[in-house]
Protein backbone atom coordinates (compact mmCIF):
# COMPACT_ATOMS: atom_id res chain seq x y z
CA UNK A 1 0.00 0.00 0.00
CA UNK A 2 2.87 2.43 0.84
CA UNK A 3 4.34 1.92 -2.33
CA UNK A 4 1.00 2.60 -4.45
CA UNK A 5 0.88 5.93 -2.57
CA UNK A 6 3.89 7.11 -2.85
CA UNK A 7 3.40 6.22 -6.94
CA UNK A 8 0.22 8.22 -6.74
CA UNK A 9 1.84 11.09 -5.33
CA UNK A 10 5.14 10.66 -7.76
CA UNK A 11 2.31 10.41 -10.72
CA UNK A 12 0.46 14.06 -10.22
CA UNK A 13 3.88 15.57 -9.58
CA UNK A 14 4.73 13.90 -13.11
CA UNK A 15 1.69 15.53 -14.17
CA UNK A 16 1.93 18.65 -12.88
CA UNK A 17 5.51 19.24 -14.15
CA UNK A 18 4.47 18.19 -17.65
CA UNK A 19 1.94 21.76 -17.53
CA UNK A 20 4.96 23.78 -16.43
CA UNK A 21 7.39 22.74 -18.51
CA UNK A 22 4.60 23.42 -21.47
CA UNK A 23 3.82 26.74 -20.01
CA UNK A 24 7.76 27.88 -19.96
CA UNK A 25 7.96 26.24 -23.26
CA UNK A 26 5.16 28.60 -24.63
CA UNK A 27 6.93 31.58 -23.05
CA UNK A 28 10.82 30.16 -24.42
CA UNK A 29 11.99 30.27 -20.71
CA UNK A 30 14.62 27.83 -20.11
CA UNK A 31 14.23 26.49 -16.54
CA UNK A 32 17.56 25.10 -14.39
CA UNK A 33 17.03 23.37 -11.39
CA UNK A 34 19.79 23.73 -9.01
CA UNK A 35 20.62 20.96 -5.88
CA UNK A 36 22.93 20.49 -2.82
CA UNK A 37 23.27 19.65 0.36
CA UNK A 38 23.17 22.91 2.97
CA UNK A 39 26.68 24.76 2.85
CA UNK A 40 27.88 23.87 -0.24
CA UNK A 41 27.70 27.61 -1.15
CA UNK A 42 24.76 27.15 -3.64
CA UNK A 43 23.44 30.67 -3.24
CA UNK A 44 27.05 32.40 -3.35
CA UNK A 45 27.36 30.51 -6.99
CA UNK A 46 23.75 31.74 -8.00
CA UNK A 47 25.03 35.27 -6.97
CA UNK A 48 28.19 35.18 -9.09
CA UNK A 49 26.31 33.39 -12.19
CA UNK A 50 23.80 36.13 -12.19
CA UNK A 51 26.19 39.12 -12.06
CA UNK A 52 27.96 37.41 -14.86
CA UNK A 53 24.98 36.39 -17.20
CA UNK A 54 23.43 40.05 -16.28
CA UNK A 55 22.05 41.98 -18.52
CA UNK A 56 22.59 39.34 -21.28
CA UNK A 57 20.50 36.64 -20.34
CA UNK A 58 17.39 37.66 -18.90
CA UNK A 59 17.36 35.67 -15.77
CA UNK A 60 14.74 34.87 -12.25
CA UNK A 61 15.11 32.79 -9.28
CA UNK A 62 12.36 30.94 -7.35
CA UNK A 63 14.27 29.85 -3.47
CA UNK A 64 13.13 27.15 -1.87
CA UNK A 65 14.25 26.79 1.76
CA UNK A 66 12.78 25.27 5.14
CA UNK A 67 12.71 28.97 6.59
CA UNK A 68 13.46 32.51 6.24
CA UNK A 69 14.41 34.48 2.75
CA UNK A 70 18.02 35.14 3.79
CA UNK A 71 18.96 33.42 0.32
CA UNK A 72 16.57 34.86 -1.75
CA UNK A 73 17.02 38.31 0.09
CA UNK A 74 21.01 37.94 -1.50
CA UNK A 75 20.18 37.20 -4.60
CA UNK A 76 17.52 40.27 -5.26
CA UNK A 77 20.40 42.41 -4.71
CA UNK A 78 21.52 41.01 -8.52
CA UNK A 79 18.21 43.05 -9.78
CA UNK A 80 16.39 39.68 -11.21
CA UNK A 81 12.68 39.16 -10.12
CA UNK A 82 13.27 36.37 -7.18
CA UNK A 83 10.82 34.54 -5.50
CA UNK A 84 10.64 33.06 -2.18
CA UNK A 85 8.92 29.84 -1.41
CA UNK A 86 8.94 27.99 2.84
CA UNK A 87 8.01 24.76 2.74
CA UNK A 88 7.24 24.88 6.61
CA UNK A 89 4.13 26.44 5.68
CA UNK A 90 3.37 22.91 4.35
CA UNK A 91 5.15 20.60 6.84
CA UNK A 92 8.69 21.27 5.91
CA UNK A 93 9.09 19.98 3.07
CA UNK A 94 12.89 18.96 1.71
CA UNK A 95 12.10 19.56 -1.39
CA UNK A 96 10.02 21.74 -4.22
CA UNK A 97 7.83 19.77 -5.92
CA UNK A 98 5.87 20.83 -9.69
CA UNK A 99 2.88 22.33 -8.07
CA UNK A 100 5.05 24.06 -5.70
CA UNK A 101 6.97 25.57 -8.88
CA UNK A 102 3.91 26.45 -11.14
CA UNK A 103 2.69 28.66 -8.18
CA UNK A 104 5.79 30.49 -7.48
CA UNK A 105 6.06 30.86 -11.02
CA UNK A 106 2.86 32.57 -11.45
CA UNK A 107 4.10 35.31 -9.44
CA UNK A 108 6.67 36.34 -12.43
CA UNK A 109 6.64 37.86 -15.78
CA UNK A 110 7.60 34.75 -17.34
CA UNK A 111 7.40 37.02 -20.72
CA UNK A 112 10.38 38.65 -19.63
CA UNK A 113 12.78 35.91 -18.62
CA UNK A 114 15.24 33.65 -20.39
CA UNK A 115 16.19 31.90 -17.54
CA UNK A 116 14.36 31.09 -14.36
CA UNK A 117 16.86 29.57 -12.12
CA UNK A 118 15.39 27.18 -9.33
CA UNK A 119 17.55 27.14 -6.25
CA UNK A 120 16.22 23.81 -4.68
CA UNK A 121 16.07 23.00 -0.80
CA UNK A 122 19.48 22.16 0.34
CA UNK A 123 19.32 17.94 0.03
CA UNK A 124 20.81 15.13 -1.99
CA UNK A 125 18.18 12.84 -1.71
CA UNK A 126 14.47 14.52 -2.49
CA UNK A 127 14.78 17.30 -4.87
CA UNK A 128 16.35 14.57 -7.28
CA UNK A 129 12.99 12.51 -7.23
CA UNK A 130 10.78 15.09 -8.11
CA UNK A 131 10.53 16.27 -12.11
CA UNK A 132 9.29 20.36 -11.36
CA UNK A 133 9.31 21.43 -15.21
CA UNK A 134 12.57 21.72 -15.72
CA UNK A 135 15.33 21.64 -18.71
CA UNK A 136 18.23 20.88 -16.93
CA UNK A 137 19.64 19.94 -13.38
CA UNK A 138 23.31 20.38 -11.85
CA UNK A 139 24.34 19.75 -8.82
CA UNK A 140 26.70 21.58 -6.65
CA UNK A 141 29.67 19.36 -4.02
CA UNK A 142 31.75 21.60 -2.25
CA UNK A 143 34.87 20.40 -1.44
CA UNK A 144 34.41 20.77 2.01
CA UNK A 145 32.23 17.60 1.91
CA UNK A 146 33.17 14.29 1.36
CA UNK A 147 34.40 12.93 -1.97
CA UNK A 148 32.07 10.10 -1.66
CA UNK A 149 29.04 11.91 -1.67
CA UNK A 150 28.24 10.94 -5.64
CA UNK A 151 28.24 7.40 -4.34
CA UNK A 152 26.17 7.45 -1.55
CA UNK A 153 23.94 9.85 -2.94
CA UNK A 154 23.58 8.47 -6.28
CA UNK A 155 20.24 9.60 -7.68
CA UNK A 156 21.35 13.14 -7.25
CA UNK A 157 24.39 12.54 -9.94
CA UNK A 158 22.74 10.10 -12.18
CA UNK A 159 19.73 12.72 -13.04
CA UNK A 160 21.73 16.26 -13.09
CA UNK A 161 22.98 17.20 -16.61
CA UNK A 162 26.33 18.89 -14.59
CA UNK A 163 28.20 18.90 -11.46
CA UNK A 164 29.78 22.01 -10.03
CA UNK A 165 32.85 20.91 -7.27
CA UNK A 166 32.80 24.46 -5.31
CA UNK A 167 34.77 25.80 -2.93
CA UNK A 168 38.21 25.21 -4.95
CA UNK A 169 40.13 28.34 -3.07
CA UNK A 170 39.79 26.59 0.33
CA UNK A 171 42.11 22.93 -1.36
CA UNK A 172 45.07 24.24 0.05
CA UNK A 173 43.63 24.07 3.67
CA UNK A 174 41.88 20.55 3.27
CA UNK A 175 42.58 17.11 3.32
CA UNK A 176 39.97 16.64 0.08
CA UNK A 177 40.95 14.49 -2.80
CA UNK A 178 39.20 16.43 -5.97
CA UNK A 179 40.38 13.56 -8.18
CA UNK A 180 38.30 11.31 -6.32
CA UNK A 181 35.70 13.09 -6.04
CA UNK A 182 35.57 13.16 -9.81
CA UNK A 183 36.18 9.53 -10.44
CA UNK A 184 33.39 9.01 -8.26
CA UNK A 185 31.02 10.79 -10.36
CA UNK A 186 32.29 9.65 -13.39
CA UNK A 187 31.24 6.12 -11.81
CA UNK A 188 27.84 7.46 -11.53
CA UNK A 189 27.44 9.32 -15.04
CA UNK A 190 30.61 8.85 -17.09
CA UNK A 191 29.74 11.93 -19.99
CA UNK A 192 28.68 14.36 -16.86
CA UNK A 193 30.63 17.81 -17.41
CA UNK A 194 32.41 18.83 -14.02
CA UNK A 195 33.42 22.81 -13.51
CA UNK A 196 35.95 23.00 -10.37
CA UNK A 197 34.57 26.57 -9.41
CA UNK A 198 35.12 29.23 -6.33
CA UNK A 199 31.68 31.61 -5.73
CA UNK A 200 34.34 32.94 -3.81
CA UNK A 201 37.19 34.29 -6.27
CA UNK A 202 35.26 33.41 -9.19
CA UNK A 203 37.83 30.92 -10.74
CA UNK A 204 36.46 28.43 -13.03
CA UNK A 205 33.74 30.51 -13.61
CA UNK A 206 34.26 31.00 -17.84
CA UNK A 207 33.96 27.36 -18.45
CA UNK A 208 30.85 27.10 -16.19
CA UNK A 209 29.23 30.51 -17.70
CA UNK A 210 30.50 29.03 -21.43
CA UNK A 211 28.18 25.66 -20.87
CA UNK A 212 25.02 27.19 -19.11
CA UNK A 213 24.85 30.14 -22.03
CA UNK A 214 25.64 27.24 -24.68
CA UNK A 215 22.66 25.01 -23.03
CA UNK A 216 20.08 27.84 -22.66
CA UNK A 217 20.87 29.15 -26.42
CA UNK A 218 20.36 25.18 -27.42
CA UNK A 219 16.84 25.09 -26.54
CA UNK A 220 16.17 28.98 -27.68
CA UNK A 221 17.52 27.27 -31.23
CA UNK A 222 15.35 23.97 -31.22
CA UNK A 223 12.43 26.47 -30.54
CA UNK A 224 12.67 29.02 -33.21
Amino acid sequence: MEVKVVRKILDVNDAMAAQNRNAFGKQGVFVLNVMSSPGSGKTALLERTLSQLSPEIRCAVIVGDVATSHDADRLAKSGAPVVQVNTDAFGGDCHLAAHVIGAAASDLDLSAIDLLIVENVGNLVCPAEFDIGEDARVVVLSVTEGEDKPVKYPLMFRVCDAALLNKIDLLPHLDYDIAAARGYIRQIKSDMPIFDVSAKTGEGFDAWIKWLKKTVAAKSTAAA
